[in-house]
């Protein structure tokens, strides 16, 4: 687990440096200052949390089965969050597509994102049965 959660943490911290460097001076000159920085919030969160993944898998104190939540809890989340902000910020790129009846999925993305801190907090602060 340890091996594919760093691994996905260095591929969705590749493609959030990859996203901004788009955003940056690709998508400068084609969206609004305000659509900009929605884009450039989808790809800050990515980053936090391919770090947080980072940081998982190298965390000893954590069940495996813990991990794998939160593996599971962050790649949902991102892609609900962060997925559905790249889109919002670039619907305007798509005629033919309109991304906002998608917009709902955002705050569901952000509570998964919220639940892997949570599982985190709870298994650290748990008492050990091991005192």
């Amino acid at each position: 687990m340890d091996k594919k959660t760093i691994s996905t943490a260095a591929l969705l911290g590749m493609i959030a440096i990859i996203l901004g460097a788009f955003g940056a001076h690709a998508l400068k000159k084609v969206l609004s200052v305000e659509q900009l920085a929605t884009f450039e919030t989808g790809v800050r969160y990515q980053m936090y949390h391919a770090l947080f993944l980072l940081l998982i898998g190298n965390l000893d104190k954590l069940s495996e089965k813990a991990k794998n939540t939160i593996y599971y809890l962050v790649i949902s989340g991102i892609l609900l969050f962060s997925g559905s902000i790249y889109l919002l910020a670039t619907n305007e790129l798509t005629p033919f597509l309109d991304f906002k009846t998608i917009g709902f999925v955002t705050p569901i993305g952000g509570l998964l994102l919220i639940s892997a801190w949570a599982v985190l907090f709870y298994n650290i602060t748990k008492k050990s049965d091991k005192n």
